[in-house]
C-alpha cells in the first residue's frame, strides 16, 4: 500500500497538515515528482482506502485530498518501522567504528 517512493512523503504531509490538501499543494510540497506519478500515486492511496479525494464542480475544478479513517491509523504503525530504522543504522554504525 505504501510502496514506491513517493507515497509515504504524501502520507506524512497529509499527516502533518490534517486538513484537507489541493493538488497543487501537494506539487509545491514535492516539486521533483512529476504531474503523471503524483496523479497515480493519488489513485492508488485513494483505491487503497488511505486517502479520501473530494472534487468540487466549479467554473476551475477543485480537488483535495485527505487522509481516511483508517489511513490516518496507520501512523503508529509508520513510526514503529522509522523507530526500527534509526535504531537499525545506530547500531550498524557501532558495529563498523568497532571494526
Amino acid at each position: 500500500m505504501l510502496s514506491g517512493r513517493w507515497k509515504i512523503p504524501i502520507y506524512r504531509f497529509l499527516y502533518k497538515n490534517n486538513k484537507p490538501i489541493r493538488y497543487s499543494e501537494l506539487q509545491r510540497h514535492l516539486p521533483s515528482i512529476s504531474k503523471k506519478i503524483l496523479t497515480e500515486q493519488l489513485r492508488e492511496l485513494e483505491h487503497d482506502g488511505i486517502i479520501e479525494r473530494k472534487s468540487y464542480p466549479e467554473s476551475r475544478p477543485r480537488v483535495e485530498y485527505r487522509l481516511s479513517l483508517s489511513g490516518r491509523s496507520m501512523i503508529v504503525f509508520l513510526d514503529k518501522i522509522s523507530d526500527w530504522g534509526e535504531r537499525y543504522i545506530l547500531s550498524e554504525k557501532r558495529g563498523m567504528q568497532q571494526n
